[in-house]
């Protein structure tokens, strides 16, 4: 399958991208400044790029993230994060207690709201924004927990549902590996984030008050290197899609730098669906 050497060659197709962040415009740990580029550049031809994010953390928390990673603030208009639907979510459940499942780190998710913590004994729902120590464990290691609330039949917000993403060179493990478990174990679960239909509808909002008028989908292209979220969610939101190969599939792919071509046939045909093109790595 060839590769597009340019985004350039794509970008006048469309007025709005819908981008990923982890995995495209940084890795955890550096951005890739490629990508920032193209971004911008898009922007500077008149285009809106909102960045959208399973993150399980208000977007302003993303925005300092991606300050301290050396971002430029000039590549996107917006950000939209699985954290933003969380928070929503949360809002419809005023009054009722919540466990918080994940690390420390992310209890930005809660700041302004009305919340009230419980444990999982007495909680009304779960809050699952990830793994409290995700360099050591496995969701394996929460069956437990789940069980227990499977047995309270207590609902659980899963506010990333990436199975995994890149930490530099490492994969780490997130909240939808957990959420995943828990409900093939029978539990029920609303995933904040991609690729699911709420975090489409507030980043496409934020997208046409930053154009000051209406967008058609066909104008629309979601750019991404996960086919279980950013490939799949813009199927289901019927738009088009830039798949990314040198991310959390870049290994099974062949690899980082020369992605095999059968094999990416072979994750499209998986997946149901092909995407408009693919890049090794977004560049202008």
């Amino acid at each position: 399958m060839p590769l597009l050497p340019h985004f350039s060659a794509l970008a006048r197709e469309y007025d709005v991208v819908l981008s990923d962040v982890w995995g495209v415009i940084h890795n955890g740990i550096a951005a890739h400044l490629h990508a920032c580029d193209a971004l911008m550049r898009m922007r500077a031809q008149g285009g809106v790029v909102i960045l959208v994010t399973n993150a399980p953390r208000p977007n302003e928390v993303v925005a300092r993230q991606l300050e301290r990673l050396h971002v430029p603030r000039r590549t996107y208009d917006a950000i939209v994060s699985s954290g933003d639907v969380t928070r929503s979510v949360i809002q419809q459940r005023r009054g009722q207690s919540l466990y918080h499942l994940g690390p420390e780190r992310d209890r930005s998710i809660f700041t302004g709201l009305d919340v009230r913590f419980a444990p999982l004994e007495t909680a009304d729902y779960v809050v699952c924004s990830g793994l409290e120590d995700d360099e050591t464990e496995t969701p394996d290691d929460y069956r437990a927990r789940l069980e227990f609330m499977l047995s309270r039949n207590l609902f659980m917000v899963c506010g990333n549902p990436d199975m995994v993403v890149e930490r530099g060179s490492t994969l780490v493990y997130c909240a939808g590996a957990i959420a995943d478990l828990y409900a093939r174990m029978g539990g029920e679960v609303l995933y904040a984030g991609k690729p699911y239909p709420p975090i489409y509808h507030m980043a496409l909002a934020k997208a046409e008050s930053a154009a000051g008028r209406k967008i058609a989908p066909s104008r629309v292209l979601a750019i991404g290197d996960s086919v279980r979220t950013d490939l799949k969610g813009a199927r289901t939101v019927g738009i088009d899609f830039l798949f990314v190969t040198s991310g959390i599939h870049a290994e099974e792919l062949g690899s980082r730098e020369e992605p095999d071509g059968a094999a990416l046939l072979a994750t499209f045909a998986a997946a149901g669906g092909m995407p408009k093109a693919v890049m090794r790595e977004l560049t202008w």
